[in-house]
Formats: C-alpha cells, structure tokens, sequence
C-alpha cells in the first residue's frame, strides 16, 4: 500500500467510528433498542445466536446509555428553565425516554471531546505536516461541531415531525368527524382514529393513543388536549384543541366544528403542496445552470470550437 494513502485510510476510519458511534447514541435516545426488542418478542423466527447475544447488547447499550448519563448530570445546566426548554424540544421530536435530556447533553459533551481527541490522535500519527495554528483550527472548529452538531439535528428533526403531523392531521380529522358525526363520543372517536391511523399517520396516530391514555388515566380533557399541542407545537394543532375545549365548556356541536376545522385544514394544506410546486422552478435554476447548461454548451459548442481552432491552426501555418 502507497505511505501516502495511510492518513486518508485513517482519517476515514476515525470518521466512521464516530458516525457509527453516534447513530447508536442517536437510536437509542428515538427508542430504536425499544422496538427491536418489541420485534424480536413477538416474532417467532428469533435464532439461538441472536438470543444469545441479546444480553451482551443490552448489557453494553446500558452501560454507554450509563456514562452518557452520569456525564450529562455532571454538566447539565441549573437553571431549571433551560433543563425544560431541553426536555420539552425532545418530547417535540419524539424522544421521550427518561433521562433523554440528561443523556442529550452527555452526548455533546462526549462529542465534543471525542471528536478533537480523535483528530489530534490523528494529526501526530500521520500529519504531522500540519501546521500549529491550522490544527488548533480545526480542533476547534470539530469542538464546535460536536456542541452544536446535536442541536441542529434535534432542530431537523422537530421540523421533520411538525411536517409530518401537518400533512397527516387533516386526514385525521375527517376520520374524526365520520366518528363523531356516526354517534360516538369524542373519547372513543379519538380512541378509533389512533387506531385506524396507526399505518398512514403514525406521528398523528402516537400522539392521539397518548391522548387517550391520559383521558383513561383520569386527566381532564381539556388538560389532555393542551398537553397534545405542548408536545407537538404546531399551530393549527394549537388552534384545533382551542376550539375543541370551547366546544366543549360552552356546549357546542364537536361534529360541526370538526368539519368546518377539518376543511379549512385541508385547504391550507393543498396550498401549502401549491405553494412547494410555485417554488420548483426557482429551485431548479440552481442545478440548470450549474451543471446542465454547462454540459449543453460544451456539447454544442465543442465541435465548433475544435473546427475554429484547427482552422487558425492551419493558417497560421
């Protein structure tokens, strides 16, 4: 193997360790080891060495899911505020684990440590042609990234999950207003919807089976659906459980105003589709006149120019 290809194989696996180390962190702060062990009870095709290495997997996640843990207590913040501003914007994204705030800042501590750590390592084994100023750079700069890396994606993620309860809570909705409109009572209409949505809007479906959950468990409704807009945050979610608990103080048909909520939802949600279509060919100017137009001139002007230059090549001859 070429010496020169030695730094790159190195800086390349240090990347993947890390990318790999944090998907894992991040599977398991969204509940990924949840579900797999949901899957693997109940089906029955499970093998004996998957079965047996089942223990050292929970026992290594426990322990990594530990140390980010203990070292998220140590520098969490102590403003209780900030500590809930954190935990509510990972309810918002979907992660609902106990302790996941503790954990989120354990692994931007763990990130930010790790990463400059992993590129200094590298640095003095295989370039050692760096410059000072230029390490201490870019040590800084993969410090910055593993802070505010996790924060960006829970901010991606947050949008990804208000997108996906917008598109799917107006079909929600009219299976709403059918439910209620057929003579069932809202808390078995949201009980029935949640389960019809549970394969077309599983975000919407979630949210609606811990909606009713909580109205079981003896939380008021209108307690319950101010609790369902502070775990989502959109504001037509805000705007429909405001109408529901008027509805439901001043003795209003729930029936009526679902339909008409459930319309006006559906139409802001087919401008919202013409809206993206408007901004297609704004957005197609980009990769036309980068790369397209470029290739088309050079393939219509291309001839051209090699006859051009063959001709003054001849006269100058």
């Amino acid at each position: 193997m070429d010496s020169t290809l030695i730094p790159y194989l190195a800086a390349g696996l240090a990347f993947a360790s890390v990318l790999v180390a944090g998907l894992g962190v991040v599977g398991y702060l969204g509940g990924a080891g949840d579900a797999a062990r949901l899957r693997e009870r109940v089906s029955s095709g499970s093998s004996g060495r998957s079965a047996a290495s089942r223990p050292l997997l929970d026992d290594l996640r426990r322990s990594v899911s530990g140390f980010f843990e203990r070292l998220g207590s140590r520098v969490e913040p102590t403003d209780a505020d900030e500590v809930n501003k954190t935990r509510k914007a990972l309810i918002q994204a979907g992660l609902r684990s106990p302790g996941s705030a503790t954990k989120f800042m354990g692994t931007k501590v763990a990130l930010a440590v790790c990463l400059p750590a992993v590129f200094l390592g590298v640095r003095f084994l295989f370039l050692a042609h760096l410059t000072v100023p230029m390490t201490c750079f870019l040590a800084v700069g993969l410090a910055t990234v593993g802070v505010y890396g996790p924060e960006l994606w829970l901010r991606r993620r947050i949008t990804a999950r208000r997108l996906a309860v917008s598109n799917e809570l107006p079909d929600a909705l009219d299976l709403l207003v059918v439910c209620v409109e057929s003579g069932m009572g809202l808390d078995q209409a949201l009980d029935r919807v949640c389960h019809e949505m549970r394969t077309s809007g599983p975000v919407i479906s979630s949210e609606l089976k811990l909606l009713t959950l909580e109205l079981r468990a003896g939380k008021s409704r209108g307690d319950a659906l101010r609790g369902l807009s502070e775990r989502v945050g959109i504001d037509d979610l805000n705007s429909l459980t405001s109408l529901l608990i008027q509805a439901d103080i001043f003795g209003i048909s729930v029936g009526r105003t679902l339909r008409v909520y459930s319309d006006a939802m559906r139409l802001k949600r087919s401008q919202r589709a013409e809206e993206k279509a408007a901004k297609l060919p704004v957005l197609l100017l980009l990769p036309l006149i980068g790369f397209i137009l470029p290739s088309l001139f050079v393939a219509i002007m291309g001839p051209a120019v090699i006859l051009f230059i063959d001709v003054f090549a001849r006269i100058k001859m």
